[in-house]
């Protein structure tokens, strides 16, 4: 791993020299755009419409449009000023309970490791924060952005997670078409709250593949050897009229499969389980009607048959 970022952690008075390093990377499929008819691919040329020429990146400078068509240039050690002052220092501002940060606010994550002769005041942060159950809330600036942070103990490495600030999480009330006032069928409520028990598992990040990316370098590989593709269309899926259904369905299907139904015996959350379905899909099905008793038959005797 290359280091990402140098400086110190600083709580108090105690300042901690560390290296940063990035703990997840992108294993998107990276794809270019290539002209279909000769098959070259296409280059980008960053090209002035005014002066109708190639621009060089010394000549290119950063700017900000505060009107239409009108903007503000700044060079780039203008903006390096703005930094200069935090952008080695990991300022930790407050300790608190990780439980308290909802996930939205996260974005990526970093490995701290210590740097120089910072080992002894590495692990005494790392020991501390472990025992008090808390994590470090900081400011960093990472290539001239400066973001919020958190700091806390993974796997005996101190990480750091930036997050967003307060006025960059879009508030719910902006989400169109939210149901409001909606009550919920009590019977469908118990069933669905059944379902999500019976599919209620550990985590368990193992188990989970990137799906596309597996078949997409399995399509690739097809290609390169020269091989026919041929894609299946897509199962069409039906909306789903009945909810009720569609529940009991659901929990049928995740139900795990006895090898002889009739000495299998259901444990008590199973039985509670399947007494609620019924009952609920009972509710749900109408009664037939009660018939009355139906008539004898006349016994006839059987030709050739002797009586005595």
């Amino acid at each position: 791993m290359h280091t990402v970022w140098k400086g110190a952690i600083s709580f108090g008075l105690v300042h901690v020299p560390v290296k940063m390093f990035s703990a997840t990377e992108d294993k998107d499929i990276s794809m270019r755009y290539v002209h279909n008819v000769c098959g070259s691919p296409l280059a980008y040329v960053r090209k002035c419409p005014i002066c109708d020429k190639e621009v060089a990146w010394e000549e290119i400078s950063k700017g900000y449009e505060y009107e239409k068509g009108k903007f503000v240039l700044f060079d780039k050690e203008e903006l390096e000023q703005l930094t200069e002052q935090g952008n080695k220092s990991i300022a930790i501002l407050d300790f608190v309970d990780l439980t308290e940060i909802d996930p939205i606010y996260f974005q990526k994550t970093y490995y701290l490791a210590p740097d120089q002769a910072g080992s002894n005041a590495y692990q005494l942060l790392k020991e501390a924060m472990h025992q008090s159950g808390k994590i470090g809330i900081a400011k960093i600036s990472i290539r001239s952005k400066s973001s919020l942070a958190a700091i806390r103990v993974l796997d005996e490495c101190l990480a750091i997670e930036t997050i967003f600030y307060p006025d960059e999480i879009r508030p719910v009330s902006q989400v169109p078409n939210l149901p409001e006032n909606v009550q919920v069928n009590d019977k469908e409520l118990v069933m669905a709250k059944m379902l999500i028990e019976q599919l209620s598992t550990p985590f368990e990040p193992g188990k989970y593949t990137d799906d596309y990316r597996e078949k997409l370098l399995n399509l690739i590989q097809h290609k390169v050897s020269g091989e026919e593709i041929k894609i299946a269309p897509a199962k069409q899926e039906t909306n789903v009229i009945d909810l009720m259904a569609a529940l009991q369905a659901s929990i049928e299907a995740v139900q795990p499969v006895a090898t002889d139904p009739g000495k299998t015996k259901k444990t008590p959350a199973k039985r509670k389980a399947s007494s609620e379905a019924t009952s609920a899909k009972t509710a749900n099905e109408e009664v037939p009607a009660a018939e009355g008793p139906k008539p004898k038959r006349r016994k006839t005797a059987k030709k050739n048959e002797t009586v005595s």
